[in-house]
């Protein structure tokens, strides 16, 4: 099938390769034209493990272009997957959206085209889109729009740093639209994902236990809402084992004994129940928002989804509290942080729990020492004002530092020589975010070892 992708962000240039991969003949547009310049050169404009690869292997059915009218004619599905950041209250800023579907509409021609919203964009969005689609294609067109094209939403649920293996071997599909003739376009669409009939690239193989792949075929407004309610679900449960690890500290239990047993049971699942400094990223901070904001104009709160962004926010406090409780001052202390990317395997930094643990720590006086095996050059782009603080060794975050936590748990941090750094620290504190460290371990090395939801028991 022929194939037209807006946007070549995370999603969009993921989406477009894969389909690529797929045998679709995909033209990805993006109006950035230094981005469409490095794609079209072989290379990638973020960091994914595996698309580079991906891309070379599918280059013979991808075209980056800057041009809607080189990818949108003829396609029989045309993806929308701009950034929808959020405004100060929450909702979406929606003009990216509403730019992609003025020129889509200008430049439709065909016998039928499905526009699909990929990005995360409000409930109703389909509707909304679609009237701007009419509008343009009616204006250019000089005749009514009928049949020419639908509107459906087929939502993304990719983590980043594993992006390739979500969308090649997915959990679900969920397509959702109020024209019947879109959904059996999707259904073709996605059929060799679904039938897992195609080859596996040698670099990701298909996993044992995945076999054929949930469809789930809904209309438009619902499928929206799962994912707002799948994204909002997962961020629940990332602060609810941080409201747990506090009490935990409380009364002295081990909150990594907590979580397993807990997530033990089948009706919980243990996915999603790491204790730590909280969840960044480009979609749980969005989404709850959005989900909150969009109950807002039906005028119903969402206490339960408010809750667990309040419980994040604090997450990054206190790492913070916790140095102080430990270091008493810090005016004039030079703390280390170990990764900037908001989880590892990316160089994503939004809403990342490192830049906001760096600014706090300015703010009370510190001297902070950042590092990034990945995501350093984006650092340097995106956070000039901090982007002095970077350090382009391990060692130099260590060295006369009064004490490092780990924010990122990348792999290369956790198989560090840590008996080679103690030395080196003024005063030998690490402060794990993310639970990954082994605390017995580390203290027989001779660290003060902190992490944010208390000490394991018999430390």
């Amino acid at each position: 099938m022929k194939v037209c992708v807006v946007g070549t962000g995370y999603v969009g240039l993921t989406t477009g390769i894969c389909l690529a991969y797929l045998g679709h003949e995909v033209t990805c547009v993006d109006l950035n034209q230094e981005k469409v310049d490095l794609l079209r050169g072989g290379r990638s404009p973020i960091y994914e493990p595996f698309l580079d690869e991906l891309m070379h292997e599918a280059a013979h059915n991808l075209t980056f272009t800057t041009d809607y009218a080189e990818g949108v004619p003829g396609a029989e599905v045309v993806f929308v997957a701009v950034q929808t950041p959020s405004q100060p209250d929450g909702q979406p800023d929606l003009r990216y959206l509403r730019m992609a579907a003025e020129s889509i509409g200008r430049t439709i021609d065909g016998e039928f085209t499905v526009v699909v919203n990929k990005s995360t964009v409000p409930i109703g969005s389909g509707n909304w889109v679609e009237s701007i689609l009419r509008e343009s294609f009616e204006q250019f067109h000089s005749r009514r729009a009928a049949g020419e094209f639908a509107v459906a939403s087929n939502p993304e649920f990719l983590r980043e740093g594993s992006a390739i293996h979500d969308t090649l071997y997915p959990d679900r599909i969920v397509i959702g639209s109020d024209n019947p003739r879109s959904l059996d376009v999707l259904n073709r669409l996605y059929r060799a994902v679904l039938n897992q009939s195609f080859t596996a690239p040698t670099f990701l193989p298909r996993p044992e236990e995945v076999g054929a792949v949930p469809l789930v075929s809904t209309d438009l407004a619902s499928a929206e809402l799962i994912k707002y309610a799948a994204n909002a679900f997962l961020a629940l449960k990332i602060s609810y084992i941080n409201e747990i690890g506090k009490l935990a500290n409380k009364v002295g239990a081990d909150i990594n004994q907590v979580a397993r047993g807990t997530g033990l049971d089948a009706r919980i699942g243990s996915r999603f129940l790491q204790p730590g400094v909280g969840w960044g990223g480009s979609c749980f901070g969005k989404d709850t928002a959005a989900l909150i904001a969009t109950a807002a104009e039906y005028s119903y709160d969402m206490p339960i989804v408010a809750a667990a962004r309040e419980v994040n926010r604090r997450q990054r406090e206190e790492a913070v509290n916790k140095l102080l409780d430990e270091l008493r001052i810090l005016k004039g202390r030079k703390i280390g942080l170990l990764g900037l990317a908001f989880k590892p395997n990316t160089d994503d930094l939004r809403d990342s729990p490192a830049i906001d643990i760096a600014r706090l720590m300015t703010a009370r006086g510190a001297r902070v020492k950042l590092h990034d095996p990945i995501a350093a050059e984006r650092f340097r782009a995106e956070e000039p004002e901090l982007a002095t603080s970077l350090c382009e060794t391990v060692d130099e975050v260590f060295d006369d530092s009064d004490a490092v936590v780990l924010v990122t748990e990348w792999p290369q941090y956790l198989e560090l020589d840590w008996g080679k750094y103690v030395g080196l620290m003024r005063t030998p504190v690490v402060l794990d975010g993310r639970n990954v460290l082994d605390p017995q371990r580390l203290s027989r090395l001779g660290y003060t070892y902190l992490t944010i939801a208390g000490r394991p028991v018999g430390l």
